[in-house]
């Protein structure tokens, strides 16, 4: 086959996949927290009206800061929000980790992940969408819309499994 005929794929259709693997990640991470919410029961007495206070930070901050997420990304790119969202998520993650006190959940999972998550909202695939296809913009908007959905398949099983059998 020469060079001519083989078929390139569009850097669009990268950037869509991309953006698939970050919408896939921050909906793992969003959703993790009820898969935990037991396990930090049991580990260090913690109540569900605190662990919950965490989760409702973060589902709020994640509805709050989708339409702002949008302006930032006409004013600023594509990118630079989505690397400071991802940033957040990656504090939110790793800090969760040295986490003892139920404050520090809310910081790290309500605000740091809330935040982070609620920037790469369904704003950004309908921003990545709108900016890079034309002809398949509809399917492109439910492949993405499909990565949240997926992150939460995929990792909530991972989650609660190192939760059930490492603790």
């Amino acid at each position: 086959m020469s060079t001519s005929t083989v078929r390139r794929i569009h850097p669009a259709w990268w950037v869509a996949a991309v953006a698939f693997l970050a919408l896939l990640a921050a909906a793992g991470f969003r959703a993790a927290p009820g898969a935990l919410m037991v396990p930090l029961n049991v580990e260090f007495g913690w109540s569900t009206t605190s662990m919950s206070l965490a989760v409702s930070v973060n589902l709020l901050l994640y509805g709050l800061t989708a339409p702002f997420a949008a302006a930032l990304m006409d004013r600023f790119g594509i990118r630079h929000v989505v690397a400071t969202a991802l940033a957040l998520v990656a504090l939110g993650a790793g800090g969760s980790v040295l986490v003892t006190q139920s404050w520090q959940l809310v910081v790290f999972w309500g605000v740091l992940i809330g935040l982070g998550t609620g920037s790469m909202a369904l704003v950004f695939a309908a921003t990545i969408a709108d900016r890079w296809f034309v002809a398949r913009r509809g399917l492109v908007m439910g492949i993405l819309t499909a990565g949240s959905a997926t992150g939460q398949l995929l990792f909530l099983p991972i989650v609660a499994d190192l939760a059930e059998s490492a603790g």
